[in-house]
């Protein structure tokens, strides 16, 4: 079968590996869509620990079982199904105090390579990340599963309550337009939240402003933009860029008692420097997310299949497997959102 491996950076190779076949528990899938992410990019500009070199290469993906292994009950050959690339052990000390997505060895047994024709589920994906594709949802709607459990565990974690002190609406600011910023302010939309997206790329902010962003700025304006929005700051900041400059001013945008998400990663021992002055005496609560539990991939399940979150305007394009490299360098050049990988247009 036919698979693209990240070779090194800056570089795609379209290899034909082995069809794997399904073990006791396993699925083996045909993809029928894959999508780029910012890890995705990351690795292909840099390297990332998580993502081995010479190796298979993308992780978010939908398809259709072609061939189920022995014991596997929930799915047959023909099914269409959407699923993530890792899960929990349920047995290590992380798992048994509930904390899934720290699991101790979840990435022992993470999926890479859905940027290809076929890719093996093993057994514990099977059993606890893996769901049928409702007909109403496309295959390339459905590969968000995994990017969207990302965001809906830290959305968990910021406990939204509705209506904030005063009596008015909640508002968060969000720095970054990418993806993941982009399906923040999707679900912070579908929960009432008001929104203010800042970003460096206009045609991002434009996008923002379609999902349903209040006001959008660039970074020059945030303060003067955020002011005007927000005055006491935003109840909810959430950082995307994955920039050590934007996780230290993060805090300067959140009202007293506000609530810092750090969702973008920084390079592993990246030192950060923040005020003691405003988290102590403004009780600021400073939180980074990381990952997903189980019951966090059944609430993204729900709501991509309930159809409500409409993702579809973060596809920039279709490409296929040999035309991968391009996706990734119109990236590398903030052009676009999620770019979809496939076998066949």
């Amino acid at each position: 079968m036919k698979q693209l491996w990240l070779a090194a950076p800056g570089r795609i190779d379209l290899r034909e590996v082995p069809l794997p076949s399904p073990g006791n528990g396993e699925l083996l899938l045909k993809i029928k869509a894959s999508l780029t992410c910012g890890t995705d990019l990351k690795a292909y500009l840099r390297g990332h620990n998580l993502i081995p070199m010479p190796g298979p290469f993308g992780h978010e993906f939908s398809g259709v079982v072609a061939k189920a292994g022995k014991g596997v009950k929930k799915f047959r050959e023909g099914d269409e199904v959407m699923a993530v690339h890792t899960a929990p052990c349920l047995k290590c000390p992380y798992c048994k105090k509930g904390l899934y997505n720290l699991c101790m060895n979840i990435m022992d047994s993470k999926v890479l390579g859905a940027f290809g024709q076929y890719i093996l589920l093993p057994r514990r994906i099977v059993l606890l990340n893996t769901f049928k594709k409702p007909k109403t949802l496309s295959f390339e709607e459905a590969a968000f599963l995994e990017p969207l459990s990302c965001v809906v565990h830290g959305m968990g974690r910021l406990d939204l309550n509705g209506p904030a002190p005063g009596g008015k609406d909640e508002t968060a600011l969000i720095f970054g337009a990418g993806p993941i910023g982009l399906l923040h302010l999707l679900l912070l939309r579908a929960r009432g939240v008001r929104v203010a997206v800042c970003a460096l790329e206009s045609s991002r902010l434009k996008l923002s402003k379609q999902l349903g962003a209040e006001v959008f700025f660039k970074p020059e304006q945030a303060r003067e933009g955020l002011s005007r929005f927000a005055p006491l700051g935003a109840d909810y900041v959430i950082e995307c860029t994955g920039r050590k400059e934007v996780w230290e001013s993060a805090p300067e945008y959140a009202r007293r008692g506000g609530k810092i998400m750090l969702f973008g990663g920084l390079k592993k021992g990246s030192p950060v420097v923040f005020s003691s002055d405003r988290i102590h005496y403004d009780e600021l609560a400073l939180m980074a997310s990381f990952h997903f539990c189980p019951e966090d991939v059944k609430k993204a399940y729900r709501l991509l299949a309930g159809r409500k979150l409409d993702v579809s305007p973060l596809i920039s394009g279709k490409y296929r497997l040999q035309e991968a490299e391009k996706a990734f360098k119109k990236l590398s050049l903030g052009k676009g959102i999620k770019y979809v990988i496939k076998d066949q247009k």
